[in-house]
């Protein structure tokens, strides 16, 4: 019989080989605004500000971006409300979630898939970070200049002092556990906000009011290629989110209610993010007036302003802000996906510093600047991050209809609810390599705005031949999954 979780209930006799204590239910204390605070660490960040800022310059009019950025972030929303639901209900993180289809051992697939995507991004992250510390020094002690003309690996000297203090400040905070990096991220995204809302002020009133504007393009779009150019713009939107919003549930865990989740997602994603691209379309507008050039990167905008004590200031607040996405984004989702490897050696703490230390030996910065090696490396793995949405949510809502066996999540005995054959389940494998076949030619393939798309056509396939071989829309077999029936 199936047993739904309640506040504090474990698994019953729950096998060494799949459960720790990081992986087991957890304590569910965080409300709404823990929630909104992460988005806002997810989207008060670098990438946000330089993606809302290349959206306004599409050749669309500002109300076109607004509609499209609108449609995409309540895409976000949708798939947050849904991966969240099953993590919510059980306590457990997004690897321990994906057991009910993939299997007990089967799960380690995507958890490796996500993992190895966080690692990538944590190592970019983490360096894209150490510039803007190294703006900061240079700012303050000029003599440091020196620094910068020797190299070890393709990275200077000050370039890889800053890199470990960027390093070691993000491990700190993780080693601190969930607690500290909610409270980190409960004042790092207002504290973006603070700055915005001043970098924004003082742009417009060095600019002119009449110099700002809600279109940042040359030219204006009309008919159908506008149109076009607003699908794209919501799917970008939708793309930027997808790894994030996978592993949500790794958060999602911690809430005490679903309500709570879901108004958390409502704040944190279409009124925060619409607010927050209105204030950079602003400030970017008003650049070309203040510094002679168009300026899409805030720290560099920052870093020109004229007061040293508020260019500091400016970059410490993106520093701290890509400490935070980077952590929720990039560290947790290896920690929880690499512990679930090997539960009884790995904890989450190690799995966490497994990726941490992975990401220097991938040296970032050459990777960040070898265009061609980056698209192949992220593109694959970003190619298969569709099918995994697919074959979770049609699993859980449409095969399964929601019903969660706790007990089986952490049992490997035959015959378990997911232990499938030999704890995989071969349906779900087969939908990813389906999904994959479709969703990783279309993301590496040059295909121009087609290729944002991937996401969605690999999800599509993954999740009708996972709900098809799991026995959906054939008579006399619906919910019962396939892998399952003897």
């Amino acid at each position: 019989m199936n047993r739904t979780k309640t506040e504090g209930q474990m698994p019953a006799a729950p096998d060494p080989h799949l459960y720790n204590e990081d992986l087991a239910p957890a304590r569910q204390n965080w409300n709404a605004y823990n929630i909104f605070a992460f988005w806002m660490a997810d989207i008060h960040s670098v990438g946000g500000y330089v993606l809302a800022a290349s959206l306004f310059g599409l050749g669309l009019m500002g109300w076109q971006v607004l509609i499209s950025l609108l449609v995409g972030i309540l895409v976000v929303q949708i798939f947050a409300n849904a991966v969240a639901r099953p993590s919510q209900r059980t306590g457990v993180p997004f690897p321990v979630i994906c057991r009910m289809a993939f299997g007990t051992k089967g799960a380690n697939v995507p958890a490796v898939i996500r993992g190895l995507i966080a690692v990538v991004w944590y190592g970019i992250q983490t360096w894209l970070a150490s510039n803007a510390l190294l703006l900061v020094l240079l700012r303050w002690f000029p003599g440091l200049e020196s620094w910068t003309q020797v190299s070890f690996v393709g990275l200077s000297a000050l370039g890889w002092l800053c890199f470990a203090l960027m390093w070691v400040l993000q491990a700190l905070v993780f080693w601190r556990g969930m607690d500290t990096i909610r409270r980190f991220n409960d004042w790092a995204g207002p504290l973006v906000y603070a700055v915005m809302f001043a970098l924004a002020g003082w742009i417009v009133w060095s600019a002119g009011p009449s110099n700002i504007s809600l279109s940042l393009s040359n030219q204006t779009l009309s008919g159908g290629e506008a149109l076009w150019q607003m699908v794209v713009a919501a799917v970008l939107v939708a793309g930027y989110f997808a790894g994030p919003t996978l592993n949500f549930g790794d958060f999602s865990r911690y809430c005490a209610t679903e309500k709570a989740v879901r108004r958390g997602n409502f704040w944190g994603l279409p009124v925060n993010f619409l607010v927050f691209s209105i204030i950079t379309v602003v400030v970017v507008s008003g650049t070309p007036q203040v510094f002679g050039e168009m300026l899409t990167d805030p720290i560099e905008t920052v870093a020109r302003i004229d007061s040293v004590t508020a260019a500091v200031l400016g970059v410490f607040a993106f520093v701290a802000a890509t400490i935070g996405i980077n952590i929720v984004a990039n560290f947790v989702a290896p920690a929880f996906d690499f512990s679930h490897v090997a539960p009884e050696k790995i904890s989450w703490r190690m799995g966490g510093m497994i990726a941490a230390v992975g990401s220097i030996f991938l040296t970032p910065w050459n990777l960040f600047n070898n265009p061609e090696l980056i698209h192949y490396t992220v593109g694959v793995l970003a190619g298969l991050i569709g099918p995994l949405y697919g074959i979770i949510l049609m699993d859980f809502y449409r095969v399964r209809r929601q019903k969660i066996d706790l007990d089986a999540l952490f049992s490997s005995k035959e015959g378990s609810t997911y232990h499938y054959q030999g704890g995989v389940n071969p349906v779900a494998l087969r939908s990813l390599i389906m999904g994959g076949l479709v969703s990783v030619p279309i993301s590496l393939a040059p295909l121009g705005d087609i290729s944002s798309f991937a996401v969605f056509f690999g999800g599509g396939v993954a999740a009708l031949a996972h709900g098809w071989q799991s026995g959906l829309w054939r008579r006399g077999t619906a919910g019962k999954p396939a892998a399952s029936r003897s």
